[in-house]
């Protein structure tokens, strides 16, 4: 291993580390625009210049490779003489409007600028101007400000997979910019924003809205998909006025969905902020009292196998045990955490994780995509496939529907008899599996949510004994979630008791006036006219299918307004904290829950949420385990049955609207409107401007 010495340290590293690198384990700040960690090294912007013995010039740090017995001065004359011309160059055609930006505050030109510039410029030639770009409903383009670092156009080829962006133009006449002018069409352009070191590309909807200073940040965790991105929420009073990534290095690394960071808008729309009944088909305002009082008539001498509950996908952890304990309490075995239909054996936690983990992928060689779109799905487990594809060996082939998923992708066919053929070992692709390193299998919704999901779940497993998904150390079958509070509800046994009814059977027996009551926690993604006659109790924080359809219904707080449990698709706990108050009169679910059992008269075995979440580690002791992976034991599961030849549909037909909050965010609409008219969108190269 090369050792050098840097600003008179002595360092040994490893072979390959930059000079930038080496600074940084030392703690000796480099200035940088062009270089970022998880991009490649351009070395454009030249800020990173150090001295070196024996080079008759500066070098850039970020590009040159340390060396055994190299000599590094980065506080020299000549290298600080070196960073002063460097800025005094970048800032040339630079506007000065440091007051009306975005980036204002949260700039690295300014700070940098204050460290290295001058306190005047020298340059009196005309400055340069450049026409903005109209990339989408989403990214603001000042391209006057841009300094051609080209961080942009390696985020968008390197990590999203779209290759929009280029420079055009030589000399004084490069821009940075679109090839042809439209929408940027990835779900994670929004990352663009982050890694612009300048004001040149900003949030359109954050626009003039708010400075840094004037925000109070709450780490959370977003729940819109069920990667659980580690997230900061941005807010000044009441209101949410954006959200930003946060680092987590096993989950989502520094980069979050266009879905979890512009569909803010929602919260604040469509909200409600108190309690309605039904009477004479009207829903009109009542109070708590009279709410609960309405319940509780209803239920009078219903017994509890005419009553039914279901969890929606936004439901947190201690919400869904209040609402399992409550169902007990009224002795009622119907209830369901799987409001999209999904069937799949649930009594093992192997059949129904992310094994793997989503940092595991980077482990995996040979990857098989049984019914699942990640890109829309998981957006964050669709890169790090990507990231995994990049450094060569990896093998991805699907079944179900032809998908773009920015890295070639073998499509193997469309439904079972594919299925059936690599569990048989007939396909050469179930030799690949059998022959890697690291084999992979994700199972989706796409899959599952059908009549034979469990015996697709069966056959999947059958695929993963026969070519050794699940070795020592290593445990290929996964399964990918869409719901944030999917993984909590299974975990929590949030499914039909002895004799009890699943989704579909609920939504039959409400259809025959088999069931008099429906308890809706959150559940918006089932159409109204399924429930029949039944007196439908729905719980939430927006006026969505749910509300609609409701005969009473209590306000809850939203993902951004209180403490709550969420457990991603690997299985990993996680909290949000409240970055402002719910509206109005909602409260937190798990509340409303344990007031509306007081009046039943079945009072919850708990007061406090701490007295909840230790209820909640004595049901599973992997709720008590927080930001921590408790791996699952492997086990038969699954149900052998007929399949169906029917080939596999995605489930998210629309990425930017999936949910109650996205829904009522018109920042999404735009984007839907614009960008994804469909999931075929990307899948057959069309665009939202397409004729």
């Amino acid at each position: 291993m090369p050792k050098l010495t840097i600003d008179g340290i002595e360092i040994e590293v490893d072979p390959g580390t930059s000079i930038l690198q080496a600074c940084e384990m030392l703690g000796i700040e480099i200035p940088r625009f062009c270089y970022h960690d998880r991009l490649s090294v351009p070395a454009n912007c030249r800020m990173c210049l150090v001295e070196m013995e024996r080079s008759p010039k500066p070098v850039a740090s970020c590009a040159m490779p340390c060396g055994e017995g190299m000599v590094v001065r980065t506080q020299s004359e000549k290298a600080l003489k070196a960073r002063h011309a460097t800025m005094e160059f970048l800032l040339l055609n630079h506007p000065l409007d440091c007051p009306i930006c975005d980036q204002g505050g949260e700039c690295d030109l300014q700070d940098q600028a204050m460290a290295y510039g001058f306190d005047r410029g020298r340059y009196r030639e005309t400055k340069r101007a450049v026409k903005d770009k109209d990339v989408g409903p989403l990214i603001k383009t000042i391209m006057t400000r841009c300094i051609h670092c080209t961080r942009c156009i390696r985020f968008s080829d390197e990590i999203a997979g779209v290759s929009v962006l280029g420079g055009i133009g030589r000399g004084e006449h490069t821009e940075v910019g679109p090839y042809i002018e439209q929408a940027i069409q990835s779900e994670l352009s929004g990352n663009l924003i982050d890694v612009c070191p300048v004001g040149a590309l900003t949030s359109k909807p954050y626009a003039f809205t708010a400075r840094p200073w004037e925000l109070r940040k709450t780490e959370s965790v977003d729940v819109l998909d069920a990667v659980g991105s580690n997230i900061r929420v941005d807010t000044r009073g009441a209101e949410v006025m954006r959200i930003l990534p946060r680092l987590n290095e096993d989950v989502n690394e520094e980069w979050i969905s266009d879905k979890t960071r512009f569909s803010y808008d929602g919260l604040r729309r469509r909200r409600l902020d108190r309690c309605y009944v039904r009477r004479d088909g009207k829903l009109v305002p009542v109070s708590w009292d009279e709410a609960f009082a309405a319940v509780a008539d209803r239920l009078t001498g219903v017994s509890g196998d005419r009553i039914a509950a279901l969890a929606g996908d936004l439901a947190d952890a201690e919400s869904q045990l209040a609402l399992k304990d409550l169902m007990t309490a009224l002795a009622s075995p119907h209830l369901d955490c799987r409001q999209d239909g999904a069937r799949f054996d649930a009594s093992a936690r192997a059949g129904y994780l992310f094994n793997t983990t989503i940092a595991g992928i980077e482990q995996a060689d040979a990857v098989l995509l049984i019914g699942t779109n990640p890109r829309f799905e998981a957006a964050l487990v669709n890169a790090r496939l990507r990231k995994r594809w990049l450094r060569g060996g990896l093998t991805v082939a699907a079944i179900g529907p032809a998908l773009d998923l920015t890295y070639p992708v073998a499509h193997l066919g469309a439904g079972t008899q594919t299925l059936q053929d690599v569990a048989d070992g007939k396909h050469s692709f179930a030799e690949t599996l059998r022959a890697a390193r690291g084999p992979m299998l994700i199972l989706g919704m796409g899959a599952l949510a059908r009549s034979d999901g469990a015996a697709v779940q069966a056959l999947a497993r059958r695929i993963a004994d026969s070519v050794g998904l699940v070795r020592d150390g290593w445990n290929g079958f996964n399964v990918l979630h869409t719901a944030a509070g999917r993984v909590a509800g299974l975990e929590l046994g949030l499914l039909p008791g002895a004799g009890g009814r699943d989704r579909d059977a609920i939504l039959d027996g409400c259809a025959a006036g088999h069931l008099d009551v429906v308890y809706l926690l959150g559940a918006d993604e089932i159409p109204g006219d399924r429930f029949g006659d039944a007196f439908v109790i729905y719980q939430g924080s927006h006026g969505d299918r749910g509300a609609h359809r409701a005969d009473v219904i209590f306000p809850a707080a939203a993902y951004t307004e209180k403490h709550a449990l969420y457990l991603n698709t690997e299985g990993r706990p996680q909290l949000t904290r409240p970055a402002t108050f719910p509206p109005g009169e909602a409260r937190d679910d798990w509340k409303i829950l344990r007031a509306l059992s007081e009046r039943l008269g079945k009072p919850l075995a708990y007061n406090t949420q701490g007295e909840l979440r230790r209820r909640l580690a004595a049901v599973n002791p992997a709720f008590g385990r927080i930001d921590q992976v408790t791996p699952a034991r492997w086990q038969a599961f699954g149900a052998a049955g007929a399949l169906d030849p029917a080939p596999f549909a995605l489930p998210i037909q629309t990425f930017h609207q999936t949910d109650p909050i996205t829904r009522a965010s018109d920042t999404m609409a735009a984007c839907a409107d614009e960008l994804f008219r469909s999931a075929e969108t990307i899948a057959t190269g069309r665009t939202g401007t397409d004729g």
